[in-house]
Protein backbone atom coordinates (compact mmCIF):
# COMPACT_ATOMS: atom_id res chain seq x y z
CA UNK A 1 0.00 0.00 0.00
CA UNK A 2 1.38 3.21 -1.00
CA UNK A 3 1.20 5.92 1.34
CA UNK A 4 0.47 10.01 0.37
CA UNK A 5 1.19 13.05 1.96
CA UNK A 6 -1.11 16.10 1.11
CA UNK A 7 0.58 19.19 1.03
CA UNK A 8 -1.49 20.32 3.62
CA UNK A 9 -0.37 17.38 6.28
CA UNK A 10 3.19 18.36 5.02
CA UNK A 11 3.27 22.38 5.52
CA UNK A 12 1.34 21.59 9.13
CA UNK A 13 3.75 18.78 10.25
CA UNK A 14 6.57 21.69 9.24
CA UNK A 15 5.00 24.27 11.85
CA UNK A 16 4.83 21.24 14.33
CA UNK A 17 8.42 20.14 14.06
CA UNK A 18 9.26 24.10 13.89
CA UNK A 19 7.46 24.93 17.08
CA UNK A 20 8.66 22.05 19.24
CA UNK A 21 12.45 22.72 17.91
CA UNK A 22 12.13 26.21 19.35
CA UNK A 23 12.11 24.18 23.15
CA UNK A 24 14.48 21.77 22.22
CA UNK A 25 15.49 20.46 18.17
CA UNK A 26 16.06 16.61 19.50
CA UNK A 27 12.64 16.19 20.46
CA UNK A 28 11.25 17.68 17.35
CA UNK A 29 13.40 14.99 15.29
CA UNK A 30 12.30 12.49 17.35
CA UNK A 31 8.71 13.76 17.79
CA UNK A 32 9.25 13.03 13.62
CA UNK A 33 10.72 10.30 13.75
CA UNK A 34 8.19 8.13 15.75
CA UNK A 35 5.18 9.88 13.86
CA UNK A 36 6.30 8.25 10.55
CA UNK A 37 7.30 5.22 11.78
CA UNK A 38 3.20 4.96 13.26
CA UNK A 39 2.18 5.73 9.75
CA UNK A 40 4.68 3.38 7.88
CA UNK A 41 2.56 0.57 10.17
CA UNK A 42 -0.70 1.98 8.58
CA UNK A 43 0.41 0.15 5.39
CA UNK A 44 0.16 -2.97 7.14
CA UNK A 45 -2.78 -2.40 8.86
CA UNK A 46 -4.90 0.65 7.19
CA UNK A 47 -8.24 0.24 9.46
CA UNK A 48 -6.14 -0.18 12.90
CA UNK A 49 -7.44 3.14 14.46
CA UNK A 50 -10.78 4.47 14.89
CA UNK A 51 -13.30 5.79 12.48
CA UNK A 52 -12.62 9.55 11.90
CA UNK A 53 -15.33 11.45 14.48
CA UNK A 54 -14.46 14.28 12.15
CA UNK A 55 -15.59 12.91 8.94
CA UNK A 56 -18.95 10.68 8.30
CA UNK A 57 -16.72 8.52 6.13
CA UNK A 58 -15.90 5.08 7.51
CA UNK A 59 -12.59 5.00 4.92
CA UNK A 60 -11.43 7.75 6.72
CA UNK A 61 -9.52 6.96 10.46
CA UNK A 62 -8.07 8.85 12.55
CA UNK A 63 -4.41 7.89 14.16
CA UNK A 64 -3.46 9.69 17.44
CA UNK A 65 0.34 10.31 18.09
CA UNK A 66 0.87 12.69 21.35
CA UNK A 67 -2.24 14.37 21.35
CA UNK A 68 -2.40 15.18 17.77
CA UNK A 69 -4.63 13.90 15.09
CA UNK A 70 -4.07 12.46 12.24
CA UNK A 71 -6.79 12.05 10.04
CA UNK A 72 -6.20 9.39 7.11
CA UNK A 73 -8.66 8.18 4.16
CA UNK A 74 -7.90 4.55 2.70
CA UNK A 75 -8.54 3.67 -0.84
CA UNK A 76 -8.58 -0.10 -1.02
CA UNK A 77 -9.57 0.14 -5.17
CA UNK A 78 -6.35 2.45 -5.81
CA UNK A 79 -4.06 0.69 -2.55
CA UNK A 80 -3.36 3.99 -1.35
CA UNK A 81 -3.44 5.73 1.95
CA UNK A 82 -3.69 9.63 2.06
CA UNK A 83 -2.73 11.32 4.52
CA UNK A 84 -5.05 14.29 4.74
CA UNK A 85 -3.74 16.46 7.62
CA UNK A 86 -2.64 17.06 11.53
CA UNK A 87 -4.48 18.71 14.30
CA UNK A 88 -4.38 19.12 17.72
CA UNK A 89 -6.70 17.22 19.53
CA UNK A 90 -10.12 18.41 19.79
CA UNK A 91 -13.40 17.20 20.39
CA UNK A 92 -16.30 16.80 17.74
CA UNK A 93 -18.32 20.05 17.25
Amino acid sequence: MKIVETQEYIDTLLGILEFIAKDKKSIAILFNKRLRSKIKTLKDFPFMYRKSIYFDDDNIRDLIYKGYVIPYKVDIKNDTLYIIGITKYKDKL
